[in-house]
């Protein structure tokens, strides 16, 4: 019986450390985007390319934001204090914010991925 020819672990190891890397690539940025000023007249915010778009916005109290999942196959979900979203790779997530304040939330499956709604008015 001839030895067995061994497989390098190398090449699976280095495509797991590109997705891994490729999975955080964006993490401070998404995060940071969640402190910028808030988009005003915007009640839509895509969950796409890892990150939220836009990352914070601004409305008056009483209005119903919609998230939506356009990120291809790729899963994401919404989690913030007192609201949260199914893990979902398609369709909308719905939530009416009544009371003024800012409400930060985040998926919970890709680190880094933050947004802000500011209700105010």
């Amino acid at each position: 019986m001839s030895p067995r020819p061994r497989r390098s672990l190398l090449p699976l190891l280095l495509v797991l450390a590109f997705t891994l890397a490729a999975c955080q690539s964006g993490s401070a940025a998404s995060s940071a985007a969640a402190d910028a000023p808030p988009v005003r007249g915007v009640t839509t915010v895509d969950a796409k390319d890892l990150k939220f778009i836009p990352p914070a916005i601004e409305v008056k109290p009483g209005t119903e934001v919609t998230w939506r999942f356009v990120d291809g196959s790729v899963p994401h979900n919404v989690k913030g204090d007192k609201f949260a979203s199914e893990t979902q790779s398609r369709g909308t997530f719905s939530h009416r914010f009544t009371q003024a304040g800012e409400y930060r939330y985040t998926c919970t499956l890709h680190a880094g991925m933050a947004g802000r709604v500011v209700v105010a008015g």
